[in-house]
């Protein structure tokens, strides 16, 4: 893996990005999804408008995984992958993608958690293949990284855990 700020993002990554953060919208019925790096940039965002600063808030998002992590440790954890806050009528689902990007989702209730849990599962085991690519190709230019895994690798798993065995 390579150091904070030597990859970069360019427009094919940002539209494939955002390709995967509108078919995660799609299939989870969920509201907004944001890709925050973890010293707290917004990498990008897809679905509503948003209604506050999403500078403040990938900032705020990065604080709170990394407190979360550290909460982690302390109770003999290596780290938390996944975070979910429920609100009254809003909630948030965030995700550890490829150690160094979290997938925030936004949703209400036209859908359930379990749902988002399930398409996020999916949706981070895709963008963190095009991430090791990204990081692969800081790390050795005009190099491509092999994908590894289907869409639905690990879906069975999931939905065991969702459902019981």
């Amino acid at each position: 893996m390579t150091g904070a700020g030597t990859w970069s993002l360019n427009e094919s990554d940002y539209q494939r990005i955002s390709e995967q953060l509108s078919a995660l919208l799609r299939e989870s019925n969920a509201r907004c999804a944001l890709l925050v790096d973890r010293t707290g940039q917004l990498l990008a965002n897809a679905g509503e408008q948003l209604s506050f600063d999403p500078a403040a808030f990938a900032s705020l998002t990065a604080a709170d995984f990394s407190a979360n992590d550290q909460l982690a440790k302390m109770i003999g954890e290596p780290e938390f992958a996944s975070l979910f806050h429920q609100g009254e009528k809003e909630s948030m689902y965030l995700a550890d993608v490829a150690r160094r990007v979290i997938l925030v989702v936004l949703f209400d209730q036209r859908t359930t958690v379990g749902m988002v849990r399930l398409r996020v599962k999916q949706a981070v085991g895709d963008l963190a293949h095009l991430f090791e690519e990204m990081f692969g190709r800081a790390a050795t230019p005009g190099v491509e990284q092999p994908q590894v895994g289907g869409p639905l690798a690990g879906a069975d798993d999931e939905i065991d855990k969702l459902f019981g065995d």
